[in-house]
C-alpha cells in the first residue's frame, strides 16, 4: 500500500464512501438491513462531511470513520461519539483503521471533547479488539439488544477519556 494520509471528506466523496459502506455491509457490524436501489446518500443533515475523516491512498478511499454528538443535550455536549467506521475489505490488518481511531480521537480533543464513546456489536471481535488496544474500555452491555441473522447480539457501549 503507497503512503496512507487521513482527511476530511468532502461533500464529492459522498458516492465512494456510500459504495465503501455497501461493499462493507456485515451483520458482524451493522444492525440497520442491507441497503437496496434507490441508495441513499452517504452525507446528510445528521451526518455532514466535516464529521468524518477518511483515509485514502493513491486518490482512493479505504476507510472513514464518523464522529457525532451521542444526543442533543446541552449537559453532554463534551462528549463525542464514533457513529460509523469502515475500513474496506483489501485494506484490514495493514493499520488503517488504527490510523482513523488516532486522527478521530485527535478531532474529538481539538473539538474541545472530554470523552470518546462508541456502540459496537459484542460479536464483533477485531472491531473490539482495535478499540480496547485504543484505550477505549467497555462501559456497558444491553444483552441480547439485536436480532441479527436469526441470533440475539449484545451492543456494547464503550469508551474512553481523552
Amino acid at each position: 500500500m503507497s503512503q496512507l494520509s487521513i482527511r476530511s471528506a468532502l461533500p464529492d466523496d459522498d458516492e465512494e464512501l456510500a459504495r465503501l459502506d455497501r461493499a462493507a455491509w456485515s451483520p458482524l457490524h451493522e444492525v440497520m438491513p442491507e441497503q437496496q436501489p434507490p441508495y441513499r446518500p452517504f452525507f446528510d443533515e445528521r451526518h455532514l462531511p466535516d464529521d468524518c475523516l477518511v483515509a485514502e491512498a493513491e486518490r482512493r478511499i479505504l476507510g472513514y470513520v464518523r464522529l457525532g454528538f451521542p444526543t442533543g443535550l446541552e449537559a453532554n455536549a463534551h462528549v463525542r461519539q464514533i457513529q460509523g467506521f469502515v475500513v474496506s475489505e483489501e485494506a484490514r490488518g495493514r493499520g488503517v483503521g488504527r490510523a482513523l481511531i488516532h486522527a478521530i480521537t485527535d478531532e474529538a480533543r481539538r473539538r474541545g471533547a472530554r470523552r470518546l464513546t462508541l456502540r459496537v456489536l459484542g460479536h464483533n471481535t477485531p472491531a473490539r479488539t482495535l478499540y480496547e488496544a485504543e484505550g477505549f474500555a467497555v462501559e456497558g452491555v444491553l444483552p441480547g439488544e439485536f436480532l441479527l441473522a436469526g441470533e440475539y447480539v449484545d451492543d456494547v457501549l464503550m469508551g474512553r477519556r481523552l
